[in-house]
């Protein structure tokens, strides 16, 4: 089993930064496929960007694309999302994902084994 927790997320002013954490317990995260998803209030959660278990292979959401950065560190078994020039529009919940290599989407929620509780971002304008 996979335990996953978020911290980092907090109150920033638009254009600011926050960088978010996501440590792991259990068992080390080097097999998996680890993402970030987010679910903004009356919307449905929808995927940020992804990292391949060796950190080689990412992919992003156009929008946060040259904003936002994934990173891993498998030695401190921790996942990272780095998110610069933050927009209101980037005000939701943010969950950390973790899942075996498979031939599905990274985008793809039902991929994902493990989810963290959640940490909340919010973007003040």
């Amino acid at each position: 089993q996979v335990q996953l927790v978020e911290s980092g997320g907090g109150l920033v002013q638009a254009g600011g930064s926050l960088r978010l954490s996501c440590a792991a317990s259990g068992r080390t995260l080097d097999p998996y496929v680890m993402a970030w998803f987010r679910q903004a209030p009356g919307r449905e959660r929808e995927f940020v960007p992804s990292i391949s278990s060796s950190g080689s292979s990412t992919d992003y959401l156009q929008s946060v694309k040259g904003h936002f950065t994934i990173s891993r560190d498998n030695d401190k078994n921790t996942v990272y999302l780095q998110m610069n020039s933050l927009k209101p529009e980037d005000t939701a919940i943010y969950y950390c994902a973790a899942g075996p290599s498979t031939t599905w989407s990274a985008a793809s929620a039902r991929r994902y084994d493990y989810w963290g509780q959640g940490t909340q971002v919010t973007v003040s304008s």
